[in-house]
């Protein structure tokens, strides 16, 4: 699990990349998973929650669209 204490979403998505499955935790977001390269959304989650995890699937789609 890595902790990122601020949300930075370049960086963010560039883990998810490279480890394709796991889990971090971010603050204000609280713990996220990702599997296969992409987040996943919680059954329940917070608004502004869904939006980070939308924003974070967007870029990691932009930065490497094969992966789809």
């Amino acid at each position: 699990m890595r902790i990122f204490p601020v949300y930075a979403p370049k960086l963010i998505a560039k883990h998810a990349i490279v480890f394709f499955k796991g889990v971090v935790w971010v603050k204000d977001l609280g713990r996220l998973e990702f599997n296969q390269g992409r987040f996943v959304t919680p059954k329940k989650s917070l608004p502004h929650v869904k939006q980070a995890i939308s924003e974070l699937n967007k870029l990691i789609e932009s930065q490497h669209p094969q992966s789809a």
